[in-house]
């Protein structure tokens, strides 16, 4: 666990596998550190990492694993429910996953004893992405290349179900918007949702095809960003269906698109992976080039911590982790 030049990774944790995905819990949780999961060919680990920027007692990173789970089968998506809390007597840890086998599977652990998981069955094709509702995490969404976003409940029992026109990259559920959900097409088109009409009620479009990522900015709910094609897109959606900002980026098309959880301005976008390396890309809407340039070995999955300008990318057998300086 060293410190190392700005194109290296700020630091990185040794793990036992291969990561396929890497996720920071965006909630709450009551922890002094900030609760991390990755999953790799077949099972997934929690851990807790604490970092110097917020801890001047902490030399670089301090990471500990809390509990690894056996998982059977690669891991392809990961969400935090909110209702995890370390500080509740018994302390609870709860999140969902995507997996190869087009199962969701919820698990619900006490880091003791209890330790439970729940199987989700109804995608017919492999699911891209889930969340869950972000205010009292009592529902899932998630969407899949079968053309499909589905709601469930935390008993596996489907509420709600849009049918796409294209597979389903992404969904989103906004904090401050808890009745609408955003769902991203591999078309090129996003939609928003009423979850109590289950109707669409609002459409962007980036031109562009395959739109393989987008996310709802945190700091700023008419804020949508995307990577469609070799380009990151940007909607205010108060102002037009279309883009008001794009840029091409990755030589080798863009495969992820992540908004800062602490400034409205940052994003970080990754590449596919090449022979060897993936490429990390932070950007700011206020430079016209990336402020900082990453790569990982095979690196995969992208996720922001919740109160600093840090990102982190899965690798082979590792974890990166880059800080920036806005």
């Amino acid at each position: 666990m060293k410190q190392d030049s700005s194109r290296n990774a700020t630091y990185t944790v040794d793990c036992e596998d291969y990561v396929h995905v890497v996720e920071f819990n965006p909630f709450d949780s009551g922890a002094v550190g900030s609760l991390i999961a990755y999953g790799g060919n077949n099972y997934v680990v929690i851990g807790t990492c604490r970092f110097q920027e917020e801890d001047a007692e902490v030399e670089g990173i301090q990471y500990e694993t809390l509990r690894t789970f056996h998982h059977g089968i690669r891991v392809d998506a990961i969400a935090w429910s909110p209702e995890t809390r370390l500080d509740a007597l018994p302390p609870q840890i709860r999140f969902c996953t995507a997996a190869a086998d087009r199962k969701l599977r919820l698990f619900t652990s006490d880091l003791q004893d209890k330790n439970e998981y729940k199987i989700f069955d109804g995608h017919s094709d492999y699911i891209n992405d889930l969340v869950f509702a972000p205010k009292e995490g009592q529902d899932i969404a998630s969407v899949s290349d079968d053309h499909t976003c589905r709601v469930w409940d935390l008993e596996g029992n489907q509420k709600a179900y849009f049918v796409l026109r294209s597979p389903g990259m992404s969904v989103c559920w906004h904090p401050e918007e808890a009745f609408k959900l955003m769902v991203a097409e591999k078309n090129g088109t996003i939609r928003f949702y009423d979850l109590i009409t289950q109707q669409a009620i609002l459409s962007l479009q980036s031109e562009q095809m395959p739109l393989m990522s987008a996310h709802w900015c945190l700091r700023n709910t008419l804020k949508i960003g995307a990577v469609s094609g070799n380009d990151w897109l940007i909607w205010d959606i108060t102002r037009s269906s279309y883009p008001q900002d794009k840029r091409p980026v990755h030589v080798d098309r863009a495969r992820l698109f992540r908004w800062s959880r602490v400034n409205e301005n940052l994003f970080a976008t990754t590449g596919y992976p090449g022979k060897m390396t993936c490429q990390l890309l932070v950007h700011h809407l206020g430079h016209p080039q990336p402020i900082l340039i990453g790569s990982a070995a095979v690196g995969s999955g992208l996720t922001w911590h919740r109160t600093l300008p840090l990102c982190a990318v899965g690798g082979d057998h590792k974890l990166f982790f880059w800080v920036t300086e806005m």
